[in-house]
């Protein structure tokens, strides 16, 4: 397996569903702050669901229609990114990111969500990233906001969690910005 380093003691990682135990215990601490964000958070609660979880995106992998990553702190899964769409006919994908809190506040989400940005704006030569979150998620803003992104606009009460219905933002990079960005940095 490969990884490629965030930090001097973080990585980043492909999450596989033979991986499905230790995602299943980095869900368990993650529930309770990544539910509200992720709708998969809520689902994948024992070993077979976790399974099926990873499963789902090795199938959009083996398709080049979407791909997880795992970030580890100390060999600790405590987060992770991922292609939640990759279009290449479109040129278009998603990236979606979520952390446990021993992850957050060291930039490791940035960071790999960058990796992300790198890989389909610069190698795989799509033109347009998107960044979707939820108006409750400032940290989710944020990471969008540090990358460099654009907000497009607001999707009033576009999607339903437990009941309540959200907006969402829309955020986007095009390559040819991506590419000036690594070029100034």
């Amino acid at each position: 397996m490969y990884t490629v380093a965030l930090a001097e003691d973080a990585e980043l990682g492909p999450l596989e569903p033979w991986q499905a135990e230790e995602f299943l215990a980095h869900m368990d601490r993650a529930r309770a702050t990544v539910d509200p964000f992720i709708p998969w958070a809520g689902i994948s609660t024992d070993l077979d669901s976790a399974r099926n979880t990873l499963q789902r995106y090795a199938d959009k992998q083996a398709t080049d229609t979407g791909r997880i990553y795992g970030i580890r702190l100390g060999g600790t899964l405590v987060g992770g990114v991922m292609y939640v769409r990759f279009d290449t006919r479109d040129g278009v994908c998603e990236i979606g990111a979520w952390t446990e809190p021993a992850g957050r506040g060291r930039g490791l989400v940035t960071a790999a969500a960058g990796r992300l940005l790198d890989y389909a704006l610069v190698e795989r030569g799509l033109y347009r990233a998107e960044w979707w979150n939820s108006t409750v998620n400032p940290a989710s803003r944020a990471v969008a906001r540090r990358l460099g992104m654009t907000l497009d606009g607001t999707m009033r009460r576009a999607t339903e969690h437990h009941g309540e219905r959200l907006d969402l933002e829309v955020w986007s990079m095009l390559a040819p910005e991506w590419r000036e960005l690594r070029a100034s940095a």
